[in-house]
């Protein structure tokens, strides 16, 4: 019996329906279908594939070790190690860019100069007679523009469809791991032991990269989606995610 045909049956026979077991999951409903029949190309990759195999067990009951197993067999294999020194190689180099101080002389003079002619032009009318002088309160209600109103905000999309500014990542240990998380700067967010029963959430801007030293000991949970465990026990894993992981969330 395949992947597929096998968490199809065992939600039957649990009595759950598609929907109940996308709304428990949060994979949408057409994706899990795929699944049920063995066509894994809406899940984003293997990572996320894996994922949702292990989600979907875990919802009916089932135990997803196993399916896994038969996943990476048919699929070319579980993710490969990495050395700690290619680990820690920086994807790309981080760049910095000279700041060059303003030149505050220049924009002075020209506030100046602004000032000077916004005098002359109200302290004259257009026949060169000086303008008659008004209350205090009238000239600030002349020189304060009137706020402009924030246009409302758009109702036509839900709120959970609103784009993301930050990349979020939670771990919780199942047990001891070492990890390290930078983001995408290369900046170090974190580095050492989380150990077994702990929970750490980090977020950044664009991207978080982390590496795991038992992918098999800890459980990931990216931008609010549950990802389970990335790999098996004391397996080093080097993982990125940006704003649009995972792809099916």
């Amino acid at each position: 019996m395949s992947i597929g045909e096998a968490l199809a049956t065992k939600r039957q026979d649990a009595g759950l329906t598609v929907t109940q077991v996308s709304e428990r999951t949060r994979i949408r409903e057409t994706v899990i279908r795929a699944i049920e029949h063995d066509d894994f190309g809406l899940c984003g990759g293997n990572f996320y594939a894996r994922g949702h195999v292990r989600s979907i067990a875990r919802v009916i009951g089932m135990d997803a070790e196993p399916l896994v197993r038969e996943y990476d067999d048919t699929h070319g294999g579980a993710p490969q190690a990495v050395s700690l020194a290619v680990a820690f190689e920086p994807e790309t180099p981080v760049r910095f860019r000279e700041r060059r101080s303003p030149n505050w002389s220049a924009a002075m003079a020209v506030a100046l100069i602004l000032v000077l002619i916004y005098g002359v032009v109200h302290a004259f009318g257009s026949d060169g007679q000086p303008h008659k002088s008004i209350r205090a309160d009238q000239a600030s209600r002349v020189v304060t523009p009137k706020p402009v109103p924030s246009p409302a905000p758009a109702t036509s999309a839900p709120v959970a469809m609103a784009s993301r500014k930050q990349v979020t990542v939670r771990v919780d240990a199942r047990r001891a791991s070492w990890l390290n998380v930078r983001d995408g700067n290369g900046r170090q967010l974190f580095s050492g032991l989380i150990r077994s029963g702990a929970s750490k959430e980090w977020s950044a801007k664009k991207r978080i990269g982390i590496l795991i030293g038992n992918g098999g000991g800890v459980r990931l949970t990216v931008n609010g989606k549950d990802l389970g465990a990335p790999g098996s026990d004391g397996q080093v894993l080097r993982l990125s995610f940006g704003l649009g992981d995972p792809q099916t969330a």
